[in-house]
């Protein structure tokens, strides 16, 4: 098994006041040539927005989105006729496809939001765009790894355009599970939301991302009560 590992305090910052970001991959303002991506992953941002404040309306195209709330609650709206408010529990995607115009706003005026933004490479151009998002309190297990994403409609969670699966993991100390590759060459993009956490001989604490190469499977053990967010996708 091959690794790589980046620790929370060597991403990217940019804080633009009403817009805290942190960034695993090269983004905006912050490039490093040794992370522009991991495989098909493009993007996870780690984003704390003020409250009342967002991000204006602004077009996408070719690529898979996805948002994962952690606290408060995100207003969107987009070009497809798309009015909806997600929250920590929610996972949403939109496909771009041929393009689309979205905006999302913190729809509270006296807290923050907190969400993930993640960004895939379609393995389909110039589809039509689509946006879907569900609530994960029905499928969420405790000490195992649950799906929230795969490339099948009708398969667990939502779906996007790629050989991608994604899982969260919530675990109370001392709990340990293993997670099986779904595809062979997809590689492991593992994201630590809360706790500690040992993957093989590797420590990783809240907001450490450690990438998983050349193995058909791996073990987690939480050091203390974790969050975990595995995203498998293809590496070439």
């Amino acid at each position: 098994m091959k690794t790589i590992l980046h620790k929370s305090n060597t991403r990217g910052h940019a804080n633009h006041g009403w817009l805290n970001s942190y960034h695993t991959f090269s983004f905006a303002g912050y490039y490093d040539p040794e992370r522009v991506h991991f495989g098909k992953l493009r993007v996870l941002n780690d984003d704390t927005v003020a409250p009342g404040r967002g991000f204006g309306t602004h077009p996408h195209d070719n690529m898979e989105i996805i948002s994962i709330p952690l606290s408060g609650d995100l207003e969107h709206k987009d070009s497809m006729g798309n009015t909806t408010v997600i929250k920590q529990g929610d996972v949403q995607v939109m496909s771009a496809g041929t393009g689309v115009f979205h905006s999302e706003y913190n729809k509270n005026q006296d807290q923050e939001v907190k969400f993930l933004q993640i960004w895939v490479f379609p393995n389909k151009k110039n589809v039509e765009p689509r946006y879907d998002q569900i609530s994960i309190g029905e499928i969420a297990e405790k000490n195992a790894f649950y799906q929230i994403l795969s490339p099948n409609a009708d398969d667990q969670g939502v779906w996007i355009h790629q050989d991608a699966w994604f899982h969260i993991g919530e675990f109370d100390q001392g709990a340990a599970a293993e997670y099986s590759i779904h595809k062979e060459g997809n590689g492991v993009y593992a994201f630590v939301l809360d706790g500690e956490v040992e993957i093989g001989e590797q420590k990783l604490a809240t907001r450490d991302g450690l990438g998983i190469l050349e193995t058909d499977a791996f073990q987690l053990k939480a050091s203390s009560p974790s969050r975990v967010l595995l995203m498998e996708v293809p590496m070439n």
